[in-house]
Protein backbone atom coordinates (compact mmCIF):
# COMPACT_ATOMS: atom_id res chain seq x y z
CA UNK A 1 0.00 0.00 0.00
CA UNK A 2 0.67 3.61 -0.87
CA UNK A 3 -0.29 6.72 0.48
CA UNK A 4 0.07 10.32 1.46
CA UNK A 5 2.10 9.65 4.68
CA UNK A 6 4.53 7.55 3.21
CA UNK A 7 6.83 10.67 3.48
CA UNK A 8 6.48 13.98 5.18
CA UNK A 9 3.12 15.42 4.36
CA UNK A 10 -0.33 16.07 6.39
CA UNK A 11 -3.92 14.96 5.56
CA UNK A 12 -6.89 16.72 6.90
CA UNK A 13 -7.87 13.35 9.37
CA UNK A 14 -11.02 14.98 10.66
CA UNK A 15 -12.43 16.53 7.06
CA UNK A 16 -10.90 12.86 5.10
CA UNK A 17 -13.01 10.97 3.08
CA UNK A 18 -13.33 7.40 3.92
CA UNK A 19 -14.08 4.14 2.02
CA UNK A 20 -17.26 2.27 3.35
CA UNK A 21 -16.14 -0.78 4.70
CA UNK A 22 -17.41 -3.76 2.69
CA UNK A 23 -17.55 -6.16 6.03
CA UNK A 24 -19.83 -3.52 8.30
CA UNK A 25 -22.01 -0.89 7.51
CA UNK A 26 -21.47 1.24 10.68
CA UNK A 27 -17.73 1.76 10.19
CA UNK A 28 -15.26 3.27 7.21
CA UNK A 29 -11.73 3.44 6.81
CA UNK A 30 -8.97 5.40 4.80
CA UNK A 31 -5.22 3.73 4.91
CA UNK A 32 -2.58 6.38 4.40
CA UNK A 33 0.28 4.86 4.23
CA UNK A 34 2.82 3.51 6.29
CA UNK A 35 5.68 4.52 9.60
CA UNK A 36 7.90 2.36 10.92
CA UNK A 37 6.54 -0.32 9.18
CA UNK A 38 3.10 0.19 10.55
CA UNK A 39 -0.26 0.88 8.90
CA UNK A 40 -1.34 4.09 9.41
CA UNK A 41 -5.15 5.17 9.13
CA UNK A 42 -8.24 6.92 9.38
CA UNK A 43 -11.40 4.53 11.34
CA UNK A 44 -15.32 6.14 11.67
CA UNK A 45 -17.94 4.31 12.68
CA UNK A 46 -21.24 5.72 13.03
CA UNK A 47 -23.57 5.50 15.84
CA UNK A 48 -24.54 1.84 16.97
CA UNK A 49 -22.81 -1.60 17.64
CA UNK A 50 -20.60 -3.49 16.13
CA UNK A 51 -18.49 -7.27 17.05
CA UNK A 52 -14.80 -7.54 16.44
CA UNK A 53 -11.82 -9.64 17.32
CA UNK A 54 -8.74 -6.88 17.74
CA UNK A 55 -5.92 -6.56 15.71
CA UNK A 56 -2.92 -5.18 18.03
CA UNK A 57 -3.32 -1.36 17.48
CA UNK A 58 -2.54 2.03 18.94
CA UNK A 59 -5.30 4.99 18.13
CA UNK A 60 -5.99 7.98 19.46
CA UNK A 61 -10.01 9.40 19.60
CA UNK A 62 -10.31 12.71 17.23
CA UNK A 63 -14.04 12.79 17.32
CA UNK A 64 -17.30 11.20 19.08
CA UNK A 65 -17.79 9.23 21.79
CA UNK A 66 -18.37 5.12 22.69
CA UNK A 67 -17.37 2.72 24.11
CA UNK A 68 -15.73 -0.97 24.29
CA UNK A 69 -16.53 -3.59 25.85
CA UNK A 70 -14.39 -7.31 26.32
CA UNK A 71 -16.96 -9.63 27.32
CA UNK A 72 -14.24 -12.45 27.83
CA UNK A 73 -12.63 -10.08 30.86
CA UNK A 74 -15.85 -7.67 31.38
CA UNK A 75 -13.72 -4.86 30.97
CA UNK A 76 -15.14 -1.13 29.26
CA UNK A 77 -13.57 1.46 27.77
CA UNK A 78 -15.17 4.82 27.46
CA UNK A 79 -13.85 6.35 24.39
CA UNK A 80 -13.70 10.16 24.12
CA UNK A 81 -11.89 12.98 22.00
CA UNK A 82 -8.56 12.78 23.19
CA UNK A 83 -8.10 9.43 24.49
CA UNK A 84 -5.23 7.22 23.39
CA UNK A 85 -6.26 3.53 23.54
CA UNK A 86 -4.20 0.43 22.94
CA UNK A 87 -5.91 -2.64 22.16
CA UNK A 88 -4.43 -6.15 21.49
CA UNK A 89 -4.46 -8.74 18.94
CA UNK A 90 -7.24 -11.64 19.69
CA UNK A 91 -9.53 -9.76 22.08
CA UNK A 92 -12.85 -10.01 21.26
CA UNK A 93 -14.76 -6.52 21.45
CA UNK A 94 -18.60 -5.26 21.07
CA UNK A 95 -18.06 -1.40 20.05
CA UNK A 96 -21.38 0.89 20.91
CA UNK A 97 -20.61 4.58 19.31
CA UNK A 98 -23.12 7.06 20.40
CA UNK A 99 -21.60 9.93 18.68
CA UNK A 100 -19.74 9.00 15.30
CA UNK A 101 -16.50 8.21 16.43
CA UNK A 102 -12.91 9.04 14.08
CA UNK A 103 -10.14 7.21 15.16
CA UNK A 104 -6.22 7.99 13.43
CA UNK A 105 -4.29 4.68 14.01
CA UNK A 106 -1.30 2.64 13.98
CA UNK A 107 -1.02 -1.43 13.53
CA UNK A 108 0.89 -4.13 12.39
CA UNK A 109 0.10 -4.78 8.46
CA UNK A 110 -2.39 -7.48 7.74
Amino acid sequence: MSGPLDSTGSVPALGLPLEPSPDDALTALAELGRFAGLEVGVWEMAPGTTTDVEADEVFVVIAGRGRVDFPDTGRRLDLGVGDLVRLTAGDRTVWTVTETLRKVYLAPPA
